[in-house]
């Protein structure tokens, strides 16, 4: 992973940790999690689920 051992992970962790406080870090973790998640989702498109299913008619349709 980046060539980034445990120690160094350990290093990381404790100067986050010292930086930002044990009651801070949780919230940036959380931020940058759901940043990331929407990225993803961002970057692979709209789901199959989110597109209307055709062959249904809306309201705005008249029937005849």
């Amino acid at each position: 992973m980046f060539g980034l051992g445990l120690p160094e992970l350990i290093i990381i962790l404790v100067i986050l940790l010292l930086l930002f406080g044990s009651t801070k870090l949780p919230k940036l973790t959380r931020s940058i999690g759901d940043s990331a998640r929407e990225l993803r989702e961002g970057f692979e498109g709209p789901k199959k689920s989110d597109k209307p299913a055709q062959g249904n008619k809306t309201t705005d349709e008249k029937t005849v």
